[in-house]
């Protein structure tokens, strides 16, 4: 039997230092959740002999499963429906109205699977679409920590569980097809401006560029208060002048009014780099 609580303490604080989650005093359901399946295959009966076992300079293969394994969540087409209807009834007409010419750059930040970016692709090209728009070379970069996230998110191709989260019937009917195995792909077209990157949020940002908007949601939720707010000055260093921050229902930008206006949408909260 698995032992979850000890080596807690241990794990907590190596796993805060490699990818920024604090997890608290009681997570350990969710670790056993998460690592259950490595734990067994590696022979570990506890939380201290995984530890152990890491620090080894051999098993770096096992230290990016265990931070993989603990960065890797499950999320929604559409998440929270506010930020995307905000997308498409506030941001793409203003940026529309503020420079025709320029592509909008936006920064999917926490990317998971790849739901968000492609949401917002999906956005995009029907606005466009209705509004009689050239599709133009607007760009999505999404990072995650995660190399398993990412490679599901870079495949574009869904399981019919996962098209079920969030994903209206139409959507699916015009922007993906049916493969083998009663699984759905991505079309081309919604893809075909979306980069995907590898990145710790407690990396540099420097190399991503400057971007309009950026989607940083659920995810700062999981972060010390001061780590969150160096990721959100951070990203303000990465918004151009009038740009936009997006964050999850449960997450606000506090104590930085000197970096951003908070602006009320009705329903829907965003932020705007002063």
């Amino acid at each position: 039997m698995t032992d979850m609580t000890v080596g807690y303490d241990e794990f907590c604080t190596f796993l805060e230092k490699h990818s920024g989650i604090c997890l608290g005093a009681s997570k350990q359901y969710l670790v056993a959740s998460r690592l259950r399946r490595l734990m067994t295959e590696h022979k570990l009966t506890s939380l201290k002999d995984l530890m152990s076992k890491i620090q080894m300079a051999s098993q770096v293969k096992l230290k990016t499963q265990v931070i993989d394994a603990m960065t890797t969540n499950e999320t929604l087409w559409f998440r929270d429906i506010h930020p995307f209807r905000i997308l498409e009834e506030k941001l793409l007409p203003e940026f529309g109205a503020r420079n025709n010419a320029r592509p909008l750059r936006i920064w999917s930040a926490a990317c998971s699977t790849g739901q968000e970016p492609y949401s917002i692709a999906m956005i995009i090209n029907d606005y466009k679409e209705r509004n009689r728009l050239a599709s133009g070379s607007d760009k999505i970069i999404a990072t995650d920590i995660s190399p398993t996230a990412l490679a599901q998110a870079k495949a574009g191709e869904y399981a019919t569980l996962a098209i079920g989260r969030g994903l209206e019937p139409m959507k699916l009917k015009k922007h993906f097809s049916e493969v083998d195995g009663g699984r759905f792909k991505i079309n081309p077209k919604i893809g075909a401006n979306i980069e995907f990157r590898s990145l710790n949020l407690q990396d540099s940002y420097s190399l991503l560029g400057k971007f309009d908007i950026v989607f940083c949601r659920n995810v700062l939720i999981y972060f010390t208060a001061d780590f969150k707010r160096d990721i959100l000055t951070r990203i303000h260093a990465t918004l151009n002048p009038g740009g936009y921050l997006l964050v999850g229902a449960s997450e606000a930008v506090n104590g930085l009014s000197d970096l951003y206006e908070m602006v009320h949408c009705r329903p829907g909260i965003i932020y705007k780099k002063i």
